[in-house]
């Protein structure tokens, strides 16, 4: 599966030219077609890492990004013109407008922040907010919706598209589930607490069955203690200002999910964004801190953290939590590490990135994840030392103002969990790991195969495929709805402006036949849309999927 793009841990897959071997000697690889050198942090990479690392960033083809821009230029223009004929009776106003009697006001929104809502957005706007009727399990109900106005308004023609396999939920583990045997302890605790719970935690919102998560969380993840939040957006919004504020330093990689980003802010500290997975970028800047201080006063930092994620949504990538934790030890720095999409996803047993690379989860001062994903739940936890979490449960805004977790919730919570311990007599729980690691290799290598470029690391279940064009984003979902199968399309501004993509979510539910399905569906489509941009794909270039495998040098 491995293309020249593709960076390793201290090894990288020998395949082609002697050019390339001393490029890669020389510790350097490509990201979207930037070429950057590997930081060994002053040892080789192959001492930090216990398995090999695989990451995909191929460049697209220069006349792909030239007609990615010529096709938002095309749509602007168009743009324009079609604001100037609304604005002289020639075409009908759909959009929201101030009423005349505040003509004279300040407007509440300005007219032109609502231009690509307008113009560009509203072309495509049928490929989301989709209403679901069914459980997002592997497959899903959905409710057919139609336009009569391109997409201002729709109107529910009453029909429902049966058994559309789902490859946009992230339901990693397949716990998102109706079995009645399998919900038999959520359907009692519902019976038993109701669904609300009408208190904050620090008032009357602190349940038996909230303590009883707590200590299975912390046992699960191998830490001193954990705490349990309602909201997995609000545990990291809600918590990080808990944890900093002015006079700290927070540096955070510039694709972090916006929860960091919001909390981040919301702390008052001061942040700096490091390159995507850069260990250089990021030891410059712990280097920078620590040499010049505040700025201004150039006294000390109050504290150092830094933010990570453990799978990055929207890349598929894996942090390299090795490298960030010699860093965050050699320079004396605090280490924040969100698993909302890597917990139950990755590792041998589900435990995460922590488990992935074989590392102590004491060597992470904060740990975060959610229930939303694996677990199929709601919710979010922190969990470290006991200290952290004490403390936390003082000051944290998150455990002072929101309302707890309703108790079926906790409930759906422990019996996945448990599922995964073992704690229910069966190996299920493992058997569900596996067959997510199973499927997520066996889609991302035929898609390779097929010749698309996919980002991210080899075991990441969420698979970005690169579609570029924006035409191409409604093209793709509507296509594949039409051949009952749902997927997430993602275009700018939610990506950079010439990487719009599809992002597909790997299920352990999901079955051979289901994945064949989709990949047979795709490579027509593929073919159809001229989306197989890849120059590498395995079917071409047997070559470059030689296993001799390369030392890089210190």
């Amino acid at each position: 599966m491995a293309n020249p793009n593709a960076v390793c841990n201290g090894h990288l897959h020998h395949h082609h030219h002697q050019k390339q071997n001393n490029l890669l000697k020389s510790g350097i690889y490509k990201k979207n077609g930037i070429t950057k050198g590997m930081k060994k942090n002053g040892v080789s990479n192959g001492t930090l890492y216990k398995k090999t690392f695989i990451e995909h960033f191929e460049q697209a083809p220069m006349y792909v990004a030239v007609l990615t821009f010529l096709g938002f230029g095309v749509g602007t223009i168009f743009g324009y013109l079609r604001d100037f004929m609304r604005a002289w009776g020639l075409e009908k106003r759909h959009i929201a407008a101030e009423r005349e009697q505040q003509k004279d006001f300040v407007p509440l929104y300005q007219d032109f922040e609502n231009f690509y809502t307008r113009n560009l957005y509203m072309r495509i706007r049928d490929n989301w907010n989709r209403p679901i009727c069914s459980v997002p399990g592997p497959q899903f109900d959905l409710m057919e919706r139609v336009t009569d106005d391109y997409n201002w308004t729709f109107r529910f023609t009453g029909r429902i598209i049966k058994n559309v396999i789902n490859m946009g939920s992230y339901n990693y583990l397949g716990f998102a589930e109706t079995d009645v045997n399998a919900l038999k302890t959520v359907t009692i605790e519902l019976q038993k607490y109701g669904t609300g719970v009408c208190s904050t935690r620090q008032e009357m919102g602190t349940l038996d069955k909230h303590v009883e998560l707590e200590k299975l969380v912390a046992k699960f993840l191998g830490v001193e203690d954990a705490m349990v939040f309602g909201m997995g957006f609000a545990t990291n919004s809600m918590n990080i200002p808990a944890l900093v504020g002015k006079g700290c330093l927070i540096l955070s990689d510039e694709l972090n999910h916006t929860s960091l980003v919001l909390g981040a802010r919301l702390s008052g500290a001061t942040i700096r964004i490091f390159k995507h997975n850069n260990m250089q970028s990021l030891e410059k800047l712990l280097r920078d801190a620590i040499i010049y201080g505040q700025p201004r006063s150039h006294r000390a930092w109050r504290k150092i953290i830094i933010l990570v994620e453990g799978i990055y949504s929207m890349e598929g990538s894996i942090v390299r939590l090795p490298e960030i934790v010699s860093l965050k030890k050699k320079y004396k720095a605090y280490l924040y590490l969100d698993e909302a999409h890597s917990i139950g996803a990755v590792g041998a047993s589900g435990r995460g990135v922590v488990e992935y690379f074989g590392m102590n989860p004491d060597d992470v001062d904060v740990l975060m994840g959610t229930f939303t994903k694996s677990f199929g739940a709601a919710g979010g936890y922190i969990a470290g030392k006991k200290d952290l979490v004490d403390f936390l449960r003082t000051h944290s805004h998150s455990a002072v103002y929101a309302t707890s977790m309703c108790p079926p919730v906790a409930e759906q919570i422990i019996r996945a969990m448990k599922c995964l311990m073992g704690q229910d007599g069966t190996t299920q729980g493992l058997q569900r790991v596996r067959q997510l690691e199973k499927n997520t290799r066996y889609f991302r290598r035929r898609l390779h195969e097929m010749g698309f470029i996919i980002y991210g690391n080899d075991d990441s279940p969420v698979v970005p495929l690169l579609l570029y064009m924006p035409g191409k984003i409604g093209a793709f979902a509507r296509r594949m709805l039409e051949k009952n199968i749902g997927v997430v399309v993602v275009g700018f501004p939610a990506t950079p402006i010439t990487e719009s993509r599809a992002r597909f979510c790997v299920s352990a539910a999901h079955t051979r036949e289901m994945l064949d399905t989709v990949l047979n569906a795709l490579d027509e489509l593929g073919d159809f849309l001229q989306l197989k941009y890849s120059r590498y794909s395995k079917a071409s270039h047997p070559e470059l999927y030689e296993e001799t495998r390369l030392e890089l040098e210190d």
